[in-house]
């Protein structure tokens, strides 16, 4: 682990708080993915028509949790450019 990353002049373990960041979409992709593929399972088992819903819900489900990870990190690597663009102003 470098040492030098982690207690850079933003501050000490502000590098583990933004792994944290990362963390969290990561959770998000994974649990958007298990929500739609229980709510197809749950749904196949009502209509018996498995695996039908459980295939339909897992795609649908990386689907979106793609697109929404993706615009979420596309939003905070933008902030993060903006913020070093502006702290080399100074």
């Amino acid at each position: 682990m470098n040492l030098a990353a982690l207690t850079s002049s933003r501050g000490p373990g502000q590098g583990i708080r933004e792994g944290y960041k990362y963390l969290g979409l990561g959770m998000q992709f994974a649990s958007g993915i298990i929500l739609f593929v229980v709510g197809g399972y749950l749904l196949d088992r009502w209509l018996g028509t498995t695996p039908a819903f459980t295939i339909a819900g897992t795609l649908l489900g990386a689907t979106l949790s793609f697109v929404n990870v993706y615009f979420k990190l596309k939003a905070l690597t933008e902030a993060e450019r903006k913020r070093r663009e502006g702290g080399s102003d100074r």
